[in-house]
């Protein structure tokens, strides 16, 4: 049987911004590829981009651009295709795939524990067998046999709902191993980056894109610090899952203010079409930006997590990507759209340390940086 992994790069150009994300998934990429080869449990190691990466690729990974594979105005790229048309064409039998930001923090003996599920099940049944990180929204998935993605009619457009189709409409067995920090961390914004620099976690090529970042991690270092405290108080707000709130009222001494709202947002559709509604967002409209960051807050916490993607919908922002990054690194110089600009500037001003950024950083972010915070407190590093 013969295994592959298959790691997809693409659709992140732009301004500088975009440019550091394009390079830190391009690094995240090839270390999943080289820690995957290094196990000596794959046959293949596949990265799909839209362009060639910058940095040098590891020897036995195979590089094949869009343009390589026939992807032109006449013939687009379209997810499913892609990924089919590369399985059939490498030979692969059993699969392993992955977003280029799925794994930074999986090292090649828990990519091959993932598919072990996979072996186990051997070339029984009919049906086939996938494994996912999220059963509702994948990017990260193991399949046997990996021909079964040809059932899928239409092609599915992402990542995110191969495994449910596959179960749905085929009766595939959809295995979901216990959730992790390291299934679920997903490199979605450059301020994700500043945790993964703290933790020293990221693989090597990962580990050099955020050195050479020089990226300023004041604010989540004063924040974070404050999950060791027993008279703090530290808010969460925006799209928390339950397994946050859990980690967190085991392994935070401080007390944890909970805002979760919003969870479901892009799947819904909620965020395209503007419906999403917000606590937070209201908050924000109905006191100023100003005085919410300035006079408020501080009466609530000693320093706040922020998800703010659902307030921007609810305040009708409709920021560019270039934007929400900065807004995320708390770069307010650097954003175009004036209202955003100004709720930056608000939040940067207030008296307490504001973190803003997506749905990563109330997800994957906290726990790295409450363990940092805590090897810190305890002289570990």
């Amino acid at each position: 049987m013969q295994t592959g992994v298959v790691v997809m790069l693409g659709g992140m150009e732009g301004g500088p911004l975009e440019r550091l994300l394009r390079r830190a998934l391009e690094a995240a990429a090839l270390d999943i590829l080289e820690g995957a080869l290094a196990t000596g449990r794959f046959d293949a190691a596949l990265l799909l981009a839209d362009a060639a990466p910058l940095l040098p690729v590891p020897a036995g990974v195979t590089v094949e651009t869009d343009a390589q594979a026939g992807v032109t105005p006449d013939a687009p790229f379209q997810y499913g295709r892609r990924l089919l048309d590369a399985v059939r064409r490498h030979g692969i039998d059993a699969l392993l795939y992955s977003g280029a930001g799925s794994g930074p923090l999986l090292d090649g003996a828990a990519l091959a524990a993932f598919c072990d599920p996979l072996l186990a099940r051997g070339e029984d049944g009919a049906t086939g067998v996938c494994v996912t990180n999220n059963r509702f929204s994948a990017d990260l998935f193991a399949l046997a046999p990996a021909t079964l993605l040809a059932r899928l009619d239409p092609p599915p457009a992402t990542d995110n709902t191969v495994p449910r189709r596959l179960r749905d409409e085929h009766g595939v067995e959809v295995i979901e191993p216990p959730r992790t920090l390291e299934t679920q961390y997903n490199l979605d914004s450059p301020a994700d980056l500043i945790a993964l620099g703290l933790s020293g976690r990221a693989g090597p090529r990962l580990t050099a894109v955020i050195a050479e970042a020089h990226l300023d991690a004041t604010r989540i270092r004063r924040a974070a610090h404050l999950f060791t405290e027993r008279t703090a108080e530290v808010l969460v707000a925006g799209r928390v899952s339950s397994r946050t709130w859990q980690y967190l009222e085991t392994e935070a001494a401080c007390r944890v203010r909970l805002l979760a709202e919003e969870r479901g947002m892009q799947a819904a559709g909620t965020d395209a079409d503007g419906t999403a509604r917000s606590l937070l967002g209201q908050w924000i409209a109905e006191a100023g930006a100003e005085r919410a960051f300035g006079t408020l807050l501080p009466e609530l916490c000693d320093a706040a997590f922020m998800d703010i993607r659902p307030a921007l919908v609810h305040l009708g922002i409709r920021p560019s990507r270039a934007d929400r990054f900065a807004a995320d690194l708390g770069l307010a110089d650097a954003i175009e759209d004036p209202r955003l600009r100004a709720l930056v500037e608000a939040a940067n001003a207030s008296p307490v340390p504001v973190v803003l950024g997506g749905h990563s950083l109330v997800g994957g972010v906290i726990p790295l940086i409450n363990q940092w915070a805590w090897d810190e407190h305890d002289g570990l590093v």
